[in-house]
C-alpha cells in the first residue's frame, strides 16, 4: 500500500508522510508483509547566511529522504517519511540571531527514544537522515542508535568519508556552509525559501570549516565566518542541487539496504 497521495497537495509528491497517514493506513502498511522502514530527517535551527532559512539542514534531510523512499520501495520495502527532528547541536553558530542549540546528551536521548518508539510500533528499520554536520551533533546522532539490535537502525550522513567523496568539490573543500553546495540543494528542494537576490550578491568566501575544526576553532566567528556562510552561494544552481539530492538519496538507500542485509533481514 502506498501513502504517497495522502492529504491535499503534499509538499513533495515523492514523500510518504507518516504525519498525514491515518492509524488504519499505517496498520495496513505494517501488515503488508514488506519490511517497513521509517526515514527520520534530522536537522537544526541554525543560521545559514543572509540568504538561506534557519531550517536549511532540515529541508535538505527531508528532501533527500523523500527521494530515497522511491529507491527503497522499488527494492521491496514499505517506506514512510517520519516527522523531522528539527533541533540540533549548533554551538558553532553561537552569537548569531536564530541559533537554537540543544545539549548533545539531550538530543541523543530524544532520538534514541524516538527510534525505539518506531521499532516498538512494528517498523523493521529506522534510518536517521542527518545533514547538520557539526561534529558534536553528528556524534549525538550516531550515539542514539549505538547498541540497538543489528539491522534495526542506521545513520545516513555525508560526513562519512565514503559519501563525502561522492559530493561536490565545494563540499569536499569544507568551505560549504550555506555556500554553493547547500544553496543549490535548497534551490532544488524549496526554491521559494532562498533569497536569490541576496545570494547573488554575496562574495565567495574560501574558509574551510573542516580546517577550522582541526585547528581547534569552536565557532564560525573564530574561523572568520562573519555572516554565517562560507563558500560560493552566488554560483549555486537548481541543476547542481538536483544532482546532489540524488547522491544524498543514494546514500540513504545504501545505508538502509546494507544494514538490513548485514543483519540477514
Amino acid at each position: 500500500m502506498s501513502i504517497s497521495t495522502l492529504g491535499a497537495s503534499p509538499p513533495n509528491p515523492r514523500s510518504r508522510l507518516l504525519a498525514r497517514a491515518t492509524t488504519d493506513e499505517i496498520r495496513d502498511l505494517l501488515a503488508s508483509g514488506r519490511p517497513a522502514v521509517a526515514l527520520l530527517p534530522v536537522g537544526s535551527v541554525e543560521p545559514h547566511g543572509p540568504h538561506l532559512p534557519l531550517a536549511t539542514d532540515t529541508i535538505i534531510s527531508e528532501a533527500a529522504a523523500a527521494r530515497a523512499a522511491e529507491d527503497l520501495e522499488r527494492a521491496g520495502f514499505s517506506v514512510v517519511l517520519a516527522p523531522a527532528v528539527a533541533y540540533g547541536v549548533t554551538r558553532f553558530a553561537e552569537g548569531f540571531a536564530g541559533a537554537i542549540s540543544v545539549p548533545p546528551a539531550a538530543l541523543g536521548a530524544y532520538l534514541r527514544a524516538v527510534v525505539e518508539g518506531y521499532l516498538a510500533a512494528g517498523f523493521a528499520h529506522v534510518c536517521l537522515v542527518n545533514n547538520h554536520l557539526e561534529p558534536e551533533h553528528d556524534a549525538a546522532v550516531r550515539a542514539a542508535v549505538a547498541g540497538l539490535p543489528p539491522g534495526s537502525a542506521s545513520v545516513a550522513c555525508p560526513l562519512a568519508r565514503r559519501w563525502a567523496r561522492t559530493l561536490s568539490d565545494e563540499f569536499k573543500s569544507g568551505a560549504c556552509h550555506a555556500g554553493r553546495y547547500e544553496t543549490s540543494l535548497v534551490l532544488a528542494a524549496d526554491a521559494a525559501a532562498v533569497r536569490e537576490g541576496v545570494a547573488a550578491a554575496l562574495p565567495d568566501l574560501a574558509l574551510s570549516l573542516s580546517e577550522g575544526i582541526k585547528a581547534g576553532k569552536g565557532s564560525f566567528r573564530a574561523m572568520g565566518i562573519e555572516r554565517a556562510y562560507t563558500g560560493a552561494p552566488a554560483r549555486a544552481t537548481p541543476a547542481e542541487g538536483e544532482e546532489m539530492l540524488d547522491r544524498l538519496a543514494a546514500m540513504i538507500a545504501a545505508e538502509v539496504k546494507e544494514a538490513l542485509v548485514a543483519a540477514g533481514r
